[in-house]
């Protein structure tokens, strides 16, 4: 490299490569600063993620869907259709019949950033094959909304299955309301909304339902502890973060009222519905979050029926382990909702 006094003189290969590393510097920083003002980006990388998910565990379910002839209605429009954001929901019931059933209403996970109600269809399919109404609810995922317009757009939603209860087989007077991770947290909020005034109207919500009208919950792998998604760590952490980020609309959830209200442990009441609950031992939520919503449920005298796994349990049960009826501990599963639903909706 040549020099003159106090001058270095570089390469044109030299500068190029000075050059691209500068580049390559400023695109990083570009990218960290943008990614630091909107949850958008690494919210839809994370949809894909979970969408592809959605998809293959849906694939898996329908491998146990049986032969039992259904009543299939898909992509219902609540009432209002378009005017109420093009919300949608999915009904199934036994074929065979006209009377009212029982009747399980899901809301679907996923982060409450991505999912739909064709991800949970299947296990639907299967609840209904042994005399139950099925409803898969949609909702506007963030970060298209924020929050709560899903908790509005599923209580316009419950209300239209009521006013239709006679179309659709609906026993208004026997609904379960069902959810799976982010669908179980709302669906914990839906039955919160029912069964506890304070709470309803520090959302301004007028619930669609009465409390009399719920026989249960079923909450899987849910989430109802905001302040405790703080104890967890690694990629896991960092997109939950960012989902209740795009969800919420604030990077700072955790101190809004969206954190607060989001957290249903801090507002359940012993008239609370009978409620089932479980996670996999695998999961991170089911210690921080499945464990002590039960054992708030508990100490407020709600009849719970639980389903955990002791912590060596093999193998190691994931989030959402419930859809993946491969595994024993899932078709367990299956067997304890069944049996739940048929004691609580008797």
């Amino acid at each position: 490299m040549p020099s003159w006094g106090n001058e270095v003189w570089l390469t044109r290969g030299q500068r190029r490569f000075i050059g691209t590393v500068a580049s390559i510097a400023v695109i990083s920083f570009l990218i960290t600063w943008v990614l630091t003002l909107t949850p958008w980006p690494s919210a839809l990388a994370i949809r894909a993620v979970f969408e592809q998910g959605g998809r293959e565990t849906a694939a898996e379910m329908n491998e146990y869907v049986t032969d039992a002839p259904l009543t299939a209605r898909l992509d219902v429009p609540v009432d209002g259709g378009a005017e109420d954001g093009g919300i949608t929901f999915d009904v199934f019931s036994p074929a065979d019949g006209e009377e009212p059933l029982p009747t399980v209403v899901w809301v679907h996970g996923g982060a409450w950033i991505s999912g739909d109600s064709s991800d949970v269809d299947p296990y639907l399919r299967i609840l209904a094959a042994e005399g139950y109404t099925t409803v898969g609810l949609n909702y506007t995922v963030g970060p298209e909304a924020t929050y709560p317009t899903a908790v509005h757009q599923l209580n316009d939603a419950l209300q239209s299955l009521e006013d239709r209860a006679e179309e659709f087989r609906i026993d208004p007077e026997r609904i379960v309301l069902a959810g799976d991770s982010a669908g179980a947290q709302l669906a914990s909020q839906l039955a919160t909304l029912s069964t506890n005034p304070d709470y309803a109207e520090l959302l301004s919500i007028d619930p669609a339902l009465d409390a009399d009208q719920l026989a249960g919950v079923v909450l899987n792998c849910g989430v109802y502890d905001l302040d405790a998604m703080s104890e967890l760590t690694g990629i896991g952490a960092w997109g939950l973060k960012i989902a209740l980020w795009g969800y919420t609309g604030a990077q700072d959830w955790s101190q809004r009222p969206s954190g607060t209200t989001m957290s249903t442990i801090d507002f359940v009441t012993a008239d609370f519905p009978a409620t089932y609950i479980s996670g996999g031992n695998g999961d991170a939520l089911t210690w921080i979050q499945s464990l002590p919503m039960r054992d708030r449920l508990v100490e407020q005298g709600v009849d719970v029926t639980a389903l955990f796994w002791p912590a060596a349990h093999e193998p190691a049960l994931p989030h959402e382990y419930q859809f993946h009826l491969d595994y024993e501990a899932a078709q367990a599963a299956l067997v304890e909702t069944l049996e739940f639903l048929a004691e609580v909706s008797r």
